[in-house]
Formats: structure tokens, C-alpha cells, sequence
């Protein structure tokens, strides 16, 4: 017999005697014959999906467990670089507040299964019920297999919705609705449930078939142009935790930079004057609009920042500096960051292991992680992301 100590990165549980069991939660006892026996934070998993969809690996934890998962992650990917900082405690995005998802849709023997794939499988799980979508996208899910079919999908696609201002909006590929019947189909699909936008991407690029008003998202208080499948937090709650944080780091700073801009998540809600460097240009011209559009003082650039990160010397012209790079992490532009002389950096992050081998660099050069906060929006998944403040050694 043994217990169930800690959660490992993909979701199976750790006993105290080195084994790993699927499915076990902190406090479970694991017996010599591999049985779990239900501990004190061990829950009974709310959908029936689970745990073959692959859309959630954690419905077997409590609140406190799922919490203590996303601490720990962050704090081994620091130990893994021999840093240390103080972490708060992580702040979970509630059931059902995800406004956006990426489904998959498959044509099988004369129907349309839709749905996220199976956990570590290509194969659909077809949806039925779902606890982490937003009440207005899960909606679509059963008229979109019907639209799905109407428009002959062949093979597979895929299904990508976001939670717009207007309403859902839905971007279709795998499919190619040419002729009077497919046009018709849409718009009856699209008019009947209040679907905000509807667009194609046939391998060309997106190209909208339905959208009564311009689609926008409000972010920092401004209506932002939404381009198709364009990235957004993932829910309200997690948008909110993040941008509170960035705001804590980077106190009342006269002039920002913020890297990686996106839409303008955290710009357009940042106090001063802001650089917003984004890299993808549909994100950029979103941004401008908006800001120009509401005299914001905020300076856009589409600049590519892989491939031409901000010098150190560019960097010193701001008093704070955002920064919030894909998965993979910033590396070069963690280097020139490292030798600028801004007084705090606000580090957002979706991946604790790029995270910390970025602040190693800057850690390296005299910064310190002056507090991490855990951030989970993808609730009972694996998925990790924080917020974190860093200054000088001696500031």
C-alpha cells in the first residue's frame, strides 16, 4: 500500500513508493495489487466523456487538487532551471466558461461526428454533453453536425468557435459549400441560432459567408475587430486574472512595451503609453483600428519577433516591458530583455518549461522572479499558465 503523493505533468498520479497509477488524485492510496482506493480529493468525474475525450485529463481532482497541480507544475519547471520564487495560489476558470474551442468533424457511415479527439487517438469522441464550453457554444454543437452534412463534408475538418461580442463566431474547414443550396443552408443555420459570423477556409484563407455586423471582441473596455480563429484568452475569468497581473507588475509605468501583443489584451488595458509589437498582421491591423479608432495611446508595429526581436537598446526606451510569446517560449528576446534597463518585466506564459528557462536567462543577468501566478483557464486539463513579475537584484 502507498499514497498518492503528487499529480506528474500529464495527469497520472505519483505514490509515494515511485509508481504511477492513471486516474488517482493526491491522498488515494494505491495497493500492492494496483487498486485505487478514493482519497479525500479524489471526485467523481461530472461528464460522461471522461476520461476518454481528450478534451479534459483531470475531472478525477478536487478544486484543491487541480490548484496544487498547477503550483506544482510551475514550481518543478523552476526547480528544473535552479530557480525558486514565491508562488500564489493558482486562480481555476469556472465549468462551462470556455469561449473558445477548436472541434473536430468527421463524416462516418452517413453521419457527422463532432467533438475533441479521444485522449491520445485521432478518433472523434462526438459530443453529448461538455463541461468546459461556454452554454453558447456547446448550443451549436448538435445544429452544426445537421449544417456539417448539408454542406457534404468529406473526410475530415475541423470546427473552430470563439464567443464573440455579436455572438459565436465559427470558422469551417474540410468543407466546401458552393451553389445556391449550400448559401442557403448557412444563412437559415446562421439566422436561426444567432451565429454571429460564419466563414470558410478552404486552404486559401477564411472567407466569410455570414456576418450581419462587424465581429468584434472588447478588450481593455474597446470593441476589437475579431479576425477569423484569431487568439483570445481562453475564458473571461482567466483574461481578467491575467491582465490584473500584468497590471500589479508593471504599477503605473509611464510608457510599456508589449511583446507579442496579440489583439491588445493587455494594451489596451495598460496605463501610459504602450508599444505593441505582434507579428501576425491581422492581429495588427485589429489592434491599430481599435486604438486609433478610441485615440488610445497606444503605437502598434507588425513586426516579427522571432526574427527581429527588440534590441536592448530599443528596450530602454520603456519603463516596463509586457511580454506574452507562444508555447515555445522568447529566448532570443529574453537575452535582449536581460540587458535592458526597465524596471519590471510582466512574463505571461502558457508553458511553465520555456517560462522558466527565460527567466533563467534573465535571472542570469540580475533579475529576480519577484512573484509567479498561476493561472488555469483550461480547467481539468494539463494546460498551465501564469503571469509573473520580474525586477532588478536591486531594484
Amino acid at each position: 500500500m502507498s499514497t498518492i503523493i503528487r499529480v506528474a505533468a500529464r495527469g497520472e498520479g505519483v505514490a509515494a513508493d515511485g509508481r504511477h497509477a492513471a486516474f488517482a488524485a493526491p491522498g488515494d492510496t494505491l495497493t500492492d495489487t494496483g487498486e485505487i482506493v478514493p482519497g479525500p480529493h479524489h471526485a467523481v468525474p461530472p461528464c460522461r466523456h471522461f476520461p476518454e475525450c481528450g478534451g479534459c485529463q483531470l475531472q478525477h481532482l478536487d478544486e484543491m487538487a487541480q490548484a496544487g497541480f498547477i503550483v506544482d507544475r510551475i514550481a518543478s519547471a523552476l526547480d528544473a532551471q535552479g530557480l525558486s520564487a514565491p508562488i500564489r495560489p493558482a486562480i481555476l476558470s469556472p465549468p462551462r466558461t470556455r469561449r473558445r474551442a477548436s472541434l473536430h468533424a468527421e463524416a462516418r457511415g452517413g453521419r457527422v461526428l463532432l467533438g475533441f479527439a479521444a485522449e491520445k487517438s485521432h478518433a472523434i469522441v462526438d459530443l453529448r454533453e461538455c463541461h468546459i464550453l461556454a452554454p453558447e457554444l456547446f448550443a451549436l454543437v448538435a445544429p452544426l453536425r445537421v449544417l456539417l452534412q448539408r454542406l457534404s463534408l468529406r473526410g475530415r475538418g475541423d470546427v473552430h468557435l470563439t464567443l464573440a461580442d455579436q455572438g459565436v463566431d465559427v470558422l469551417l474547414t474540410g468543407v466546401r459549400p458552393d451553389g445556391l443550396a449550400a448559401a442557403d443552408a448557412i444563412g437559415a443555420f446562421c439566422g436561426r441560432h444567432g451565429v454571429a459570423r460564419l466563414s470558410v477556409d478552404d486552404g486559401l484563407g477564411p472567407e466569410t459567408r455570414w456576418e450581419p455586423e462587424p465581429v468584434t471582441i472588447t478588450l481593455g473596455g474597446l470593441p476589437v475587430p475579431l479576425p477569423p480563429h484569431a487568439f483570445l484568452q481562453a475564458t473571461g475569468e482567466g483574461e481578467a486574472a491575467l491582465v490584473a497581473a500584468v497590471f500589479e507588475a508593471i504599477g503605473p509605468a509611464r510608457t510599456t512595451a508589449d511583446l507579442f501583443a496579440g489583439l491588445g489584451t493587455f494594451a489596451l488595458a495598460l496605463p501610459g503609453r504602450v508599444y505593441a509589437a505582434e507579428g501576425a498582421r491581422d492581429a495588427t491591423l485589429a489592434l491599430k483600428a481599435a486604438a486609433d479608432g478610441r485615440q488610445r495611446p497606444v503605437y502598434v508595429e507588425h513586426r516579427d519577433l522571432f526574427r527581429r526581436p527588440l534590441t536592448a537598446a530599443e528596450l530602454d526606451r520603456f519603463d516596463s516591458v509586457v511580454i506574452d510569446p507562444p508555447r515555445a517560449g522568447a529566448r532570443e528576446q529574453a537575452t535582449a530583455l536581460a540587458a535592458c534597463k526597465a524596471h519590471a518585466i510582466a512574463y505571461v506564459s502558457c508553458n511553465p518549461s520555456s517560462f522558466a528557462r527565460d527567466a533563467k536567462t534573465l535571472c542570469d543577468a540580475d533579475w529576480r522572479i519577484d512573484w509567479v501566478q498561476p493561472v488555469g483557464q483550461f480547467r481539468w486539463s494539463t494546460h498551465v499558465e501564469l503571469a509573473a513579475r520580474l525586477v532588478r537584484q536591486s531594484g
